[in-house]
């Protein structure tokens, strides 16, 4: 292990940001304090992360580095514009369940959590039921992989979460929608959303988490001053429950987006991940699935779409560690412009993991000259009888099926956005609901519209 050590730039950043953090957070339960206290000891210890680090050579953070952030203020978006707002991220046309944060604090008034069948919590901290809030030491910020510098950073100044809390046996057909939504001030500002989710054994929910920036469409085009979203999620998924999980990011163009989805599934328990990514100047998901049981199943599905000099920084760690695992993975990303993408996808099968079936593909399409693209899928395999593939390819539009489809009689620019909405949309089609599915088309034929 190679030490590194952090320049007098780097330390002041990483404690300017680690200060704004924990300023304004309240004190509350003891074992919460405790918790926050050991991550602002983690955070001071590790620094900010630099391309010397291995797991960031690619992803150069001195452009986040040098922004002054300060904790995101309370905001109130006024009363006229709610109405809009609601038909804007409404994702369904009838029952509608949705929480919804504002620069990390959460808004009851758009929110939408009448009517929940017994069993099932949707909420924040603030609502936990007492029975509930009692076993969140079981689960908050107890996931493997804490020790990273941003995720602790995240629970140092941890105040509120989103909660989805689903009792044994509760199985929920409504998808559940998580909105976070930023809003841009003239001090740019630290955002530190916070998601749990737990499924107790034998429940089963699709759940929708949505990051966007306020007064805009779909297309994170825009300039803006620059904001920083750092959030969390964690995912616990019982004996036999499944959680079908869409991620989606699309924040605003001069913004930074670093997140952590941790995942933990017991015996024959199912996760599924959709990811869409197309906002932000530099963004970084770190998305972590820990099998803990026999007879898991893991898919992830993911797509980034990225132009002007966006850099986009995808890492998965896919751990598994008993017998009878299911893994299938598809990474795609397409680079327009002088746009950066990066993936690093890590299956690792344990010498228990015997009998392991696990497949991973990263696919990319370069739309120009000067996009460029590091890619880095991992199979690490201990044991001895598995089946495991993984693979990637770099290509650009090939011009036989351009001429093809010309000849056809469509032009060059239908041409064109006839291929690109073809190899995304093998991504896009797995979304569980249509609507959101033709806000994120209209979202990539923006961006790729040259």
């Amino acid at each position: 292990m190679t030490m590194q050590i952090a320049t007098k730039s780097e330390i002041s950043a990483i404690d300017r940001l680690l200060s704004e953090a924990i300023n304004g957070a309240t004190p509350t339960d003891a074992w919460l304090q405790q918790l926050r206290d050991n991550a602002a000891a983690v955070v001071r210890e590790l620094g900010m992360p630099t391309t010397r680090d291995e797991n960031w050579r690619f992803t150069n953070l001195a452009p986040l580095a040098a922004v002054p952030f300060q904790r995101a203020a309370a905001f109130e978006l006024p009363l006229g514009t709610l109405g809009n707002l609601i038909d804007n991220i409404k994702i369904l046309s009838k029952v509608d369940r949705r929480l919804v944060f504002v620069n990390g604090r959460y808004s009851q008034e758009l929110s939408a959590v009448a009517g929940l069948p017994q069993g099932l919590f949707i909420g924040n901290l603030a609502q936990l039921p007492a029975e509930l809030r009692d076993r969140l030491p079981e689960y908050l910020a107890n996931q493997e992989g804490t020790q990273e510098v941003f995720t602790a950073l995240n629970t140092a100044g941890l105040n509120d979460a989103a909660v989805i809390w689903l009792g044994k046996n509760v199985a929920v057909e409504t998808p559940i929608h998580l909105l976070f939504i930023s809003v841009t001030r003239e001090t740019p500002a630290l955002i530190q959303p916070r998601t749990l989710v737990v499924a107790e054994p034998g429940s089963a929910a699709t759940v929708i988490e949505e990051y966007i920036v306020a007064d805009r469409e779909w297309c994170a085009t825009a300039e803006t001053q620059p904001y920083f979203t750092n959030t969390v999620t964690e995912i616990y998924l019982g004996q036999n429950a499944e959680v079908n999980h869409t991620r989606i990011q699309r924040e605003a163009a001069n913004s930074f987006h670093i997140g952590k989805s941790a995942i933990a599934q017991a015996k024959d328990s199912r996760y599924s991940c959709i990811e869409v990514n197309t906002g932000s100047k530099i963004s970084r998901h770190n998305l972590e699935i820990y099998q803990k049981g026999e007879g898991t199943q893991t898919t992830l599905n993911g797509l980034t779409v990225i132009g002007g000099e966006q850099l986009a920084d995808t890492h998965s760690n896919v751990v598994l560690n008993h017998p009878h695992g299911m893994v299938a993975q598809l990474q795609k990303c397409i680079v327009e412009d002088r746009a950066h993408s990066v993936f690093n996808g890590r299956v690792f099968v344990a010498k228990a993991a015997q009998l392991t079936d696990a497949s991973q593909l990263n696919r990319n399409l370069i739309l120009s000259r000067k996009g460029r693209v590091d890619t880095k899928p991992q199979l690490e395999i201990i044991a001895d009888d598995v089946k495991c593939t993984h693979g990637a390819t770099v290509s650009q539009l090939e011009a036989e099926e351009l001429f093809y489809l010309q000849s056809r009689g469509l032009d060059p620019v239908t041409s064109r956005n006839l291929l690109i909405d073809g190899f995304a949309g093998e991504i896009l089609e797995k979304l569980p609901v249509p609507s959101l599915a033709n806000r994120l088309s209209r979202c990539l034929a923006c961006l790729t519209s040259h």
